[in-house]
């Protein structure tokens, strides 16, 4: 059984406007920040709610900026696509290059980290729950899974089922993948409201 049907969506729900090889998309170094300072700094106070001292992070999806507490003593393997990106976030202790879509197994062990943080990624996931049951492998018992996204994207490389919902629609898709992948205590909260600025949802749940 796919993903699709796993999940019961249509077949072609991962399909991508741009099926060319994601690590060449990839390729050329971004140096932004994909969401806005005011949405930046909600997640930062949302990640300083959650995390502890000394608290072991995996920043899957990450680029150049992890929007981390600064002054948290944390250890963050970071993971990505783009090398240079990843060489330049002063954040990661550690980093790697992996195509999830092509290879969702990650090499982290079993239950390795507190958190795993996935900022304005999720939309670009082909197989979605591999990701996440991998994801809750890597993960403590009790640890947590926090994936963000805001209203913007590259739209040639999100998934057909993400383009085809509204932000409450994607909360409830992020929201099934999480429980189909195990997860408890799965909720979404609105940390921007887009009112003065980006709008940005987290989504969360408990290994």
């Amino acid at each position: 059984m796919n993903e699709a049907d796993e999940l019961g969506l249509p077949a072609r729900a991962f399909d991508k406007q741009d099926d060319g090889a994601d690590l060449g998309f990839y390729a050329p170094p971004r140096l932004v920040t994909h969401i806005d300072a005011g949405a930046v700094a909600a997640l930062t106070r949302h990640y300083a709610s959650l995390l502890e001292p000394g608290d072991r992070v995996l920043d899957l999806m990450s680029s150049w900026v992890s929007p981390l507490p600064e002054g948290l003593d944390l250890e963050v393997v970071g993971h990505g696509m783009n090398a240079d990106e990843l060489a330049a976030n002063p954040r990661l202790g550690r980093w790697f290059v992996q195509d999830l879509n092509r290879d969702p197994i990650l090499s982290e062990p079993v239950d390795a980290f507190d958190a795993v943080l996935i900022c304005v990624g999720v939309q670009y996931l082909q197989r979605p729950l591999s990701v996440f049951r991998e994801v809750r492998r890597v993960l403590r018992s009790g640890g947590r899974v926090v994936a963000s996204y805001s209203n913007r994207c590259f739209p040639t490389k999100a998934v057909a089922v993400w383009r085809s919902l509204d932000m409450r629609g994607q909360a409830a898709l992020i929201t099934l993948y999480l429980e189909k992948a195990g997860f408890a205590a799965v909720e979404a909260l609105v940390l921007a409201d887009g009112t003065s600025g980006d709008p940005l949802i987290v989504v969360e749940a408990r290994a």
